[in-house]
This record gives C-alpha cells, sequence and structure tokens, in this order.
C-alpha cells in the first residue's frame, strides 16, 4: 500500500507537474512567441531606419554635389568678376593718366601765353617809358615828331601772336 500511495503519489505529481509544464510550457511558449514576434517588429523597424538612413545618406551626398558645383560656379564668377573689375579700372587708369596729361599740357599753354603777355605788356611798358623819357628831354620838335612817328609806326604794324 505504501508502494500503491507512493505510486499514486508520484503519479499525482506527475499529473501535476504535467499540468503546471501545460500552463506554463503554454504561457512560455505565449511568451517566446511574444518575444519573437517584439523582435521581428524590432528588426524590421531597424531595417526600415537602416533603408530611411541610407536614403537621407544619398540625398545629402547629391546635395552636398550641388553645393560642391555652385561653390565652384560662385567661385569661377567671382574670379571672372574680379578680372573684370581689374580691367576696367585699369582702363579707368589709363583715362584719369591721359586726362592729367592734357590738363598738364593745357596748363603749360597758359602759363606761356600769360609768360608772353606778361612780356609783351612789359616790353610795351618800358618802351613808353623810354619814349616818355625822351619827351621829358625836351628835344627839339622835330626830332620829338620823328621819334613819336616812328613808335606810332612801330605800334600799328605790331600784331599780337
Amino acid at each position: 500500500m505504501k508502494n500503491l500511495y507512493s505510486s499514486l503519489t508520484f503519479f499525482q505529481e506527475f499529473v501535476v507537474v504535467g499540468i503546471v509544464i501545460s500552463f506554463v510550457g503554454d504561457a512560455l511558449k505565449s511568451l517566446l512567441e511574444n518575444r519573437k514576434q517584439l523582435i521581428l517588429v524590432n528588426i524590421q523597424e531597424a531595417e526600415n531606419r537602416e533603408k530611411e538612413a541610407i536614403r537621407q545618406l544619398q540625398l545629402a551626398k547629391e546635395n552636398f554635389e550641388k553645393s560642391k558645383q555652385k561653390a565652384i560656379g560662385i567661385r569661377d564668377q567671382s574670379i571672372k568678376t574680379a578680372g573684370l573689375e581689374q580691367q576696367k579700372y585699369q582702363k579707368q587708369i589709363v583715362d584719369d593718366i591721359q586726362r592729367l596729361h592734357k590738363v598738364k599740357d593745357e596748363t603749360i599753354v597758359f602759363q606761356q601765353q600769360q609768360a608772353i603777355k606778361q612780356i609783351t605788356q612789359r616790353v610795351i611798358n618800358l618802351a613808353f617809358q623810354q619814349v616818355y623819357s625822351k619827351l621829358e628831354n625836351r628835344y627839339d620838335s622835330v626830332f620829338q615828331n620823328s621819334v613819336n612817328n616812328f613808335y606810332i609806326a612801330l605800334f600799328r604794324n605790331y600784331q599780337p601772336k
């Protein structure tokens, strides 16, 4: 009986363990299935994020290339603009130098004309002074008339340049 009782107890324990394993196993299976599904969802999300990251990387590379081409274009345009500005300023400098030479030449001509005018005026003033001094010396009237006629003829024939 003890044997039977121990067999019965063993059988009961076996049945209880079987029931526990059945319930726990089902719960464990369910838990493992949920975990498996969660892992598959995480893998799928990771693959989607990878695809999105690859797409964004490609887009960033394209934007970088576009920006690089724009920068090259801006640099080339800047070099071209700088060259045009340099040519413009060089031409302006040449024009300014030519204008300054022209003004210099005109100033020299003007100064020469002023000097000639002053010299002419002095020559005339000296001539008048000589005439006045000779007239003041009271030469005889014949000499005075001849001197006066001579200077009058000189002045009539004088033509300024």
